[in-house]
């Protein structure tokens, strides 16, 4: 059986308890200032040919005067596309941003013209789980591992040069994805352009270019706010194609403070937990608390009363939001 990518999950919302919401605590994501979503936000680059991830991420350190910058996933110089980069407390959340699945479009450059029923029939072997060694220049070690294809969308051919669409597990490579075809087709293939059109929940239609940006903070400083705060998402949309725990508002700052969930401080949860797999537990009012580790999956959740249901992995939320209720 095909695995799907995160974003063609669809979940369910179990309620286990009812609590009324405090409107005192707490602010919703889209209830906050430009200084609130600087602090808790992304914004979506639209990175052009030449500069690096690393780059890119200390360029907008620099333009806005921020302490702290992430960036959700390497591009190489040459790739084009969605980058998220991650704002202030947001840089919290990039592991999340980096083991989420991502989608290419490429253009595949045979070393003999080939028919396109070969070509097609041939990507079609390479969906599903795959074997794959890094490339020699890679920023990680080049031991073989394994990554899921979740599909691959022919789209146009020549002869020569092939244009696809890749959707596939974070960490696989598209450049060596080619030359693996190119090997199979018994003439060779390169990877001759590459564009990376999503990034875990971010899409191309939500990237913004340098002078996008330049031009919002120049409009900032004269008083219009209104583009810049367009353009920054909050963290909680980083966290989307996670699955979601709300918990009681008397249980935030324990797991503020690192404690571990219990069954009786939730109220609702989603389905798709996997145990060890990553949560995110969120307030009544939608706010991201922490990223944990699932200690139940979301079938045990269902049957239990008592327990720990997760583990804490990253605190989001800063202490003190919440009042101590203990």
């Amino acid at each position: 059986m095909l695995i799907k990518p995160a974003w063609e999950n669809k979940r369910t919302i179990y309620a286990r308890a009812e609590e009324d919401v405090n409107l005192n605590l707490g602010l919703p994501p889209e209830q906050r200032n430009l200084q609130q979503k600087i602090k808790r936000g992304l914004i979506i680059i639209d990175k052009v040919p030449g500069p690096t991830s690393h780059e890119v991420a200390a360029w907008i350190k620099k333009l806005m005067e921020i302490d702290h910058v992430g960036h959700g996933g390497t591009l190489d110089p040459n790739v084009t596309g969605v980058l998220p980069v991650c704002l202030e407390d947001s840089t919290k959340i990039v592991q999340a941003l980096l083991d989420s699945g991502k989608e290419y479009v490429t253009i595949m450059r045979t070393h003999e013209n080939v028919s396109e029923n070969q070509v097609v029939n041939t990507l079609k072997l390479f969906i599903g789980e795959i074997y794959q060694r890094p490339p020699l220049r890679s920023a990680v070690s080049r031991r073989l591992r394994i990554r899921t294809i979740y599909n691959i969308d022919y789209l146009e051919g020549d002869g020569r040069n092939w244009l696809f669409k890749v959707s596939c597990q974070s960490g696989t490579y598209i450049r060596k994805l080619c030359a693996d075809v190119g090997e199979l087709l018994g003439c060779g293939a390169h990877m001759h352009e590459l564009r990376r059109t999503r990034s875990g929940p971010f899409i191309e239609s939500q990237a913004v270019t340098f002078y996008d940006l330049v031009d919002a903070l120049d409009l900032m400083k004269e008083g219009d706010e209104k583009p810049l705060m367009k353009m920054i998402y909050p963290i909680e949309d980083a966290l989307s194609l996670l699955p979601h725990i709300w918990i009681r508002d008397s249980a935030v700052e324990a797991i503020c403070t690192g404690a571990q969930l219990a069954m009786p401080g939730i109220l609702r949860f989603e389905s798709g937990i996997e145990l060890n797999g990553l949560v995110a537990v969120m307030t009544q009012r939608d706010e991201a608390i922490s990223l944990m580790r699932a200690e139940m999956s979301s079938d045990d959740m269902l049957k239990a009363d008592h327990g720990i249901a997760a583990s804490p992995e990253r605190v989001i939320m800063i202490r003190g939001t919440y009042p101590k209720t203990w």
